[in-house]
C-alpha cells in the first residue's frame, strides 16, 4: 500500500474516531436526562403512595442536594399560591415571610438525621427503613408538599369562593376548620416516619414529642403569610378597604371620645318614659354595620323621642376619631352610664347590635390590625342586671341571632333577632348598604309605619323571606325571633300612647 493511501486511511479513521468522541458527550447527558426524569417519577408515585399509608419503598430515590433544594422551593411556592388563593380581591405580598421559613425545615432536617443517624448496611434486609437520613428528608419532603397541596387546595378554594368565612363560625369551629388540614398532615407523616424509622423507643417519643411541638406551634403562633388583604384608601370603597394606621394620639382620644360622649348623655325625665338608645357595631372590615347602626341610632332619636339620649359605638377605620369603638369594656361602661341617667323604674334601654354571627352566636369583632374580644349574652346579661337596667328592648342583627333570645329573656325584656339560632340572615355582605332585616324592621317600618315593636317585626318577616328568596339564599329562610315579657309589652305600650300624642315637648305620663 502507498504511503498516500495510508495516510488516507489513517485520516478517514481519525475523522471516524473523532465522530465517536463527540457523540460520546451527548449520549451521556441523554442517558443523564432521562435518569433525572425517572428518578423524579419515582419521588413523585413514591411520595403519593406513602400518603396514602403505604409502606415505602426506598429503590430508585434519588438523594442530591439539588433535589433537596427544589423540593423546599417548590414546598415554598406552594404555601405562596394557596395563601393567595385564599384572599379574594388584591392582595400584598409579604416579601420577608420567605425567610421565616427556614427554621421548619431546619428542625425537619434534624429530625429525620436523628430518626435515621446511621444509614442502613445495603445487604440487611429491611421493610421500610430509610436507608439514610437523606434519604428520609427528600421522600418527606416530597410527601409534604403533596399532602399540603391536596388537603389545603380544597379549603383555599372555598375562602376564595366566599363558601367559608372564619367570622361564620364560633372560635372552637373555627379552629377545627384551620387545624384539620394540619392534623392530617402530621398524621399521616408520623405514620411514614415511624415507618422509616429503626423503630427504637427513643425514635418513637421523638416523633411523638415533633408532633405535639408542631400541634403546639400552629395554635399558639402566628407565623407571617406570604400575603394579605390589599388595604387601599378610598372615600366611598368598603371599610376593609382602608388601612388603618393606629397612634398612640389616637388611644387617648378615644379614651376622651367616650366620656365625652358619655357626658353628654342626658338625664331621664320625671314623670315621663325616655328610651335611651345605644348601637353596638363590633366589626370594622365591612361598612354595613356602620350603616345599620347610625340608621337605627337615628330612628330611635326621632321616632322614639331619643335625641340626647342616644350613643353609638363602632369599630370602623372611617370613624375612629369622631365615635367610640365597640368594645367589650366600652358597652360595659356606657350601659353603666345610662344607668345613672335613667330613671331604672321608668325608662327603657333600647340596644342594637350588629355583627357576623357565628353558629353558637358569637358576634364577629374587630378592626385590623386591632383584636377585639366578642361580646356574649352572658356577658351582656350580666352588665345589665349589674346596671340595675330594668326594662330592655335587645335587638341582635347577626347570623345565628337566635341564641340570643333565651339567655336574655324575662319579664321585663323584648328581644328581636334578625336569624333563628340555625340559619344565617342575609344582606351582610361588603357591598350591603343594609342589612335584610335592619332595612324591613327599621328603615320601613318602624321609620314611618308604626311605633310598635312586636308589629314592626310581625311585618318584616314575610318581606325579608320574599327578598332572601328572590336573592336565593341557600340555607332556607333566616326566620327572625322575637320573645316579648308581659312586663315590657305594657311599658312599651305606655311608651307608644305617649309618642303618639307628641306634638311638641313630651307628655307626663298619667
Amino acid at each position: 500500500m502507498s504511503e498516500s493511501n495510508i495516510t488516507n486511511v489513517e485520516k478517514k479513521f481519525e475523522e471516524a474516531g473523532g465522530q465517536v468522541e463527540s457523540q460520546a458527550p451527548s449520549v451521556l447527558s441523554s442517558s443523564q436526562s432521562a435518569e433525572e426524569k425517572a428518578g423524579w417519577t419515582r419521588l413523585i408515585s413514591e411520595a403519593l403512595r406513602i400518603s396514602f399509608l403505604k409502606s415505602p419503598h426506598w429503590e430508585g430515590i434519588p438523594v442530591s442536594p439539588s433535589i433537596m433544594l427544589l423540593l423546599v422551593a417548590g414546598y415554598i411556592l406552594t404555601m405562596m399560591c394557596l395563601q393567595r388563593l385564599a384572599i379574594a380581591g388584591p392582595a400584598d405580598f409579604h416579601f420577608r415571610a420567605i425567610g421565616a421559613n427556614w427554621f421548619a425545615f431546619a428542625s425537619w432536617a434534624w429530625l429525620c438525621f436523628s430518626l435515621r443517624r446511621y444509614p442502613v448496611n445495603p445487604d440487611k434486609k429491611n421493610t421500610g427503613i430509610a436507608p439514610s437520613a437523606s434519604h428520609l428528608f427528600v421522600l418527606s419532603l416530597a410527601q409534604g408538599l403533596f399532602l399540603s397541596l391536596i388537603l389545603n387546595l380544597p379549603f383555599c378554594l372555598a375562602m376564595n369562593m366566599g363558601w367559608i368565612r372564619y367570622d361564620h363560625f364560633s372560635q372552637i369551629i373555627g379552629w377545627l376548620i384551620y387545624l384539620t388540614p394540619v392534623l392530617l398532615t402530621i398524621a399521616i407523616q408520623s405514620v411514614f416516619l415511624w415507618r422509616a424509622c429503626d423503630r427504637r423507643a427513643s425514635s418513637i417519643a421523638l416523633i411523638f414529642f415533633v408532633t405535639i411541638s408542631g400541634v403546639a406551634m400552629q395554635v399558639t403562633t402566628n407565623p407571617p403569610h406570604f400575603w394579605y388583604p390589599k388595604r387601599v384608601e378610598s372615600s366611598d370603597a368598603d371599610s376593609s378597604d382602608k388601612s388603618l394606621d393606629i397612634s398612640q394620639e389616637i388611644f387617648e382620644a378615644q379614651a376622651a371620645l367616650l366620656q365625652e360622649k358619655m357626658g353628654a348623655l342626658q338625664p331621664q325625665r320625671p314623670g315621663v318614659i325616655d328610651l335611651y338608645s345605644l348601637n353596638f357595631a363590633p366589626y370594622g372590615e365591612e361598612n354595613v354595620f356602620l350603616n345599620e347602626t347610625s340608621m337605627v341610632s337615628q330612628v330611635m332619636e326621632k321616632r322614639f323621642d331619643a335625641a340626647g339620649r342616644s350613643l353609638l359605638l363602632v369599630n370602623n377605620p372611617g370613624t375612629i376619631t369622631s365615635l367610640p369603638w365597640a368594645t367589650p369594656l366600652n358597652l360595659q361602661r356606657a350601659i353603666q352610664q345610662v344607668a345613672k341617667r335613667m330613671d331604672l323604674n321608668e325608662d327603657i334601654l333600647f340596644l342594637h347590635m350588629s355583627s357576623h354571627g357565628a353558629s353558637d352566636g358569637e358576634l364577629s369583632a374587630g378592626m385590623w390590625p386591632l383584636s377585639v374580644k366578642s361580646v356574649t349574652p352572658e356577658d351582656l346579661k350580666q352588665w345589665l342586671d349589674e346596671a340595675g337596667i330594668k326594662h330592655r328592648v335587645i335587638s341582635i342583627s347577626a347570623c345565628y341571632a337566635g341564641n340570643w333570645v333565651a339567655p336574655l329573656s324575662d319579664d321585663n325584656t323584648l328581644v328581636m333577632t334578625a336569624s333563628d339560632a340555625d340559619h344565617t340572615s342575609y344582606g351582610c355582605g361588603s357591598k350591603s348598604e343594609l342589612t335584610f332585616f335592619g332595612r324591613a324592621m327599621y328603615d320601613e317600618q318602624l321609620r314611618d309605619k308604626t311605633l310598635s315593636f312586636e308589629t314592626a317585626h310581625a311585618a318584616a318577616r314575610p318581606i325579608i323571606k320574599q327578598r332572601e328568596e328572590e336573592a336565593g339564599k341557600s340555607d332556607g329562610y333566616s326566620n327572625p325571633q322575637i320573645a316579648v315579657g308581659a312586663n315590657i309589652r305594657e311599658r312599651l305600650k305606655l311608651l307608644e300612647q305617649r309618642l303618639s300624642s307628641i306634638a311638641g315637648a313630651p307628655q307626663p305620663v298619667k
